[in-house]
C-alpha cells in the first residue's frame, strides 16, 4: 500500500509509515494542481493539512484512493460528497488541536489587555511608551462565549480559573448543561450588552457567516475587546474597521480572516488591532497529536479497514454498510433537515424505526441522524465516530423504537426533535432500492428529494398563491428545477418546497414573505 503526504506533516508521523510493514510513504509537498494530479493514481491513502486541495477532479485522477486524511479538523479543502461517490473514505483528527486554540484566544486576550504586541514594537523602535500603554486587568471582568463546544468550553475553564464572569451563548446547548458547568447561560444580545470581552468559537456556516457585524457591534459596550480564532468570515471586517474607528471596540485580535493571507487588509492600519497567520492549531504538541492520529487511523484502515474519526463513512463491515447505505443517506438528510427546520438548544431525539428492515442493526443510522442534526453545531468535529458521544455531551436523550408496522410504507424512519422551544417530526422512507424521500414534515405530507438548494413555503390553501411564487422567482432569474406540493392535514394550509438552481437571496425571501397568501419561507441546503 502506498501512502502519499501532501502538505506538511509532523516527522513522527512519517516515522509511523516508514516503520509499518507492507506500507510506503512518499512525502511530496506543494506540488502543483496538476502534477498532484498526475501522480495520484498511484496511492491508496493521500494525507493532507489545509493547503491540498481534494477536488472532484483530483478524485477522478486517484483510481486506487481509499482513504484521505487531515491531520487536524477544518475539511474545507475537501469535496466529500465527491470523495463519498468515488468510495473514499475521508478523516479528520478532531481532537488533537483543541487545547492549542483555547490558549491561543486566551493568549489574545492577554496580548490586547496589556497591549503587549504595540508594547514590543514601540521599545525595540527605541520608545518608552509607559504611559501610552496602560493596560486593565482581566481580574471580574465578564468573558462572553459565543459558542460552547470542545475548545469554548476549554476557554470557560481556564478563564473561570483567571476570576473572569463567563457567560455563555450557543443555541445548540441546553441552558441547563451549561450552568451545570458552572457558567451562565444568556441571548447573543445579552451577551453583547454585557460583556467587557467576546470569543468565538462557532464553526463558520450559513448562519454564522457574518454574525459579528454592524448591528452586533451597535449592541456591545463600549470598548468591549474581540478574540476570534475560530473560522474567518464570521467577523466581517469592514464593519469590524468601524468599530475601531468608532472606539466601540477598544482592542480585536484576529488568527482567522475573510481572505487568508489577508494581503493589504484595512485592519493593518489600526494600532488596537493584533493579528496572528492562523496559529490556533500551531503548536508543537498539536501537531505532534495530529500527526500521530492521522498517521495511525490511515494504518489501522489499510491493514483492517477499520474507520476512525471518518466524515462519510460509519465504523460498521463492508457487507453492512452495502446494505445500509441507503438508509444512512436517508438518516443523515433527515438530520440536516430537522437541523434547520427547529428552533431552540435540543433536549431530545426519538427515533422511530417502522417496518420491514430485515433484522439489520440501524444503531448506525441513529448516528447518521446525530451526524446531519449536530453539524451545523460543531461542523468538522462531528462525525460517524463521535455524534453519539456529542449528543450525549451536550446533554441530549437519545430514544430508538422499532415497531413492524407502517401504515403505508414498507420500512419509514420518523424523526421527532424536541428543544426548549418546540417539537418537530420528519418521516423518510426509500423509494426502489436507494432513492431517500422525504414523506411527511409535522403534519404535511409530500415526496421530496433531499438534495440541492431548497425553499420551504407554507401559504394559506388558495387559489393564487404559486402563481406568485413563481412570477416573483421568474423575475430575478431563479429558475425552479422541482416543485413539491403538500397539504396539511387538517386542509386549510399548504407546504411548498422549491428546488432551485442557486440559493435564493435575502431580498427575494423577504419579497416573497410579504406575499399576503404566503405565511413563512424558509431556505434550505441539503
Amino acid at each position: 500500500m502506498k501512502v502519499l503526504v501532501s502538505d506538511n506533516l509532523g516527522q513522527i508521523g512519517i516515522d509511523m509509515f516508514e516503520e509499518e510493514n507492507g506500507i510506503e510513504v512518499d512525502v511530496k509537498t506543494g506540488l502543483p494542481a496538476d502534477e498532484l494530479k498526475s501522480i495520484i493514481g498511484d496511492y491508496h491513502a493521500l494525507v493532507i493539512r489545509s493547503a491540498t486541495k481534494v477536488t472532484e477532479e483530483l478524485l477522478e485522477a486517484a483510481v486506487n484512493l481509499k482513504v484521505v486524511g487531515r491531520a487536524g479538523i477544518g475539511l474545507d479543502n475537501v469535496d466529500i460528497p465527491a470523495a463519498t461517490k468515488h468510495g473514499v473514505v475521508v478523516m479528520n483528527t478532531p481532537g488533537g488541536n483543541v487545547i492549542t486554540t483555547a490558549e491561543h484566544a486566551l493568549a489574545m486576550i492577554f496580548s490586547l489587555t496589556r497591549n503587549i504586541p504595540e508594547g514590543t514594537s514601540s521599545l525595540k523602535a527605541g520608545r518608552w511608551d509607559k504611559k501610552k500603554l496602560q493596560g486593565r486587568e482581566v481580574f471580574n471582568k465578564i468573558l462572553g462565549l459565543i459558542g460552547f463546544g470542545k475548545i469554548g468550553s476549554i476557554v470557560a475553564d481556564r478563564a473561570k480559573g483567571l476570576k473572569m464572569n463567563v457567560v455563555v451563548y450557543d443555541p445548540f446547548v441546553t441552558p441547563e448543561r451549561i450552568e451545570k458547568e458552572g457558567f451562565k447561560y444568556v441571548t447573543l444580545e445579552k451577551l453583547y450588552s454585557q460583556a467587557d470581552y467576546i470569543t468565538i468559537h462557532v464553526p463558520k456556516t450559513k448562519d454564522t457567516a457574518n454574525l459579528v457585524n454592524k448591528d452586533a457591534f451597535d449592541k456591545m459596550k463600549d470598548g468591549v475587546m474581540l478574540v476570534n480564532c475560530a473560522r474567518g468570515g464570521i467577523v466581517n471586517e469592514a464593519d469590524l474597521c468601524d468599530a475601531l474607528e468608532s472606539g466601540k471596540v477598544a482592542g480585536a485580535a484576529l488568527d482567522v480572516f475573510e481572505t487568508e493571507p489577508p494581503g493589504d487588509s484595512p485592519l493593518m492600519k489600526y494600532e488596537k488591532f493584533i493579528c496572528t497567520p492562523h496559529l490556533g492549531a500551531s503548536t508543537k504538541e498539536a501537531q505532534t497529536n495530529v500527526a500521530v492520529a492521522v498517521a495511525g487511523q490511515i494504518i489501522n484502515f489499510l491493514k483492517t479497514e477499520t474507520i476512525e474519526n471518518a466524515v462519510n463513512a460509519p465504523s460498521v463491515t463492508g457487507e453492512l454498510l452495502d446494505r445500509l447505505g441507503p438508509f444512512l443517506s436517508l438518516g443523515e438528510k433527515i438530520g440536516a433537515l430537522q437541523a434547520q427546520l427547529i428552533a431552540g438548544p435540543v433536549k431530545e431525539v426519538l427515533i422511530e424505526y417502522m417496518g420491514d428492515f430485515q433484522g439489520l442493526d440501524m444503531s448506525p443510522v441513529t448516528t447518521a441522524v446525530l451526524k446531519g442534526l449536530l453539524t451545523p453545531a460543531v461542523l468538522d468535529d462531528v462525525n460517524f465516530v463521535n455524534a453519539n458521544f456529542i449528543a450525549k455531551e451536550r446533554g441530549i436523550k437519545v430514544i430508538e423504537t422499532s415497531t413492524a408496522e407502517t401504515e403505508d410504507y414498507i420500512n419509514l424512519i420518523n424523526v421527532k426533535v424536541v428543544t426548549i422551544k418546540m417539537d418537530s417530526n420528519v418521516a423518510g422512507t426509500i423509494y426502489g432500492k436507494k432513492d431517500p424521500r422525504i414523506v411527511k414534515i409535522n403534519k404535511f405530507r409530500l415526496e421530496l428529494i433531499p438534495h440541492g438548494h431548497l425553499v420551504v413555503i407554507h401559504n394559506v390553501d388558495k387559489p393564487g398563491a404559486i402563481g406568485c411564487i413563481g412570477s416573483i422567482l421568474g423575475e430575478h432569474a431563479i429558475n425552479i428545477g422541482r416543485m413539491h406540493v403538500g397539504q396539511a392535514e387538517d386542509g386549510e394550509r399548504n407546504i411548498i418546497f422549491l428546488r432551485t438552481d442557486v440559493t435564493i437571496p435575502e431580498a427575494v425571501q423577504q419579497q416573497l414573505q410579504a406575499m399576503p397568501l404566503i405565511k413563512d419561507v424558509t431556505v434550505l441546503e441539503l
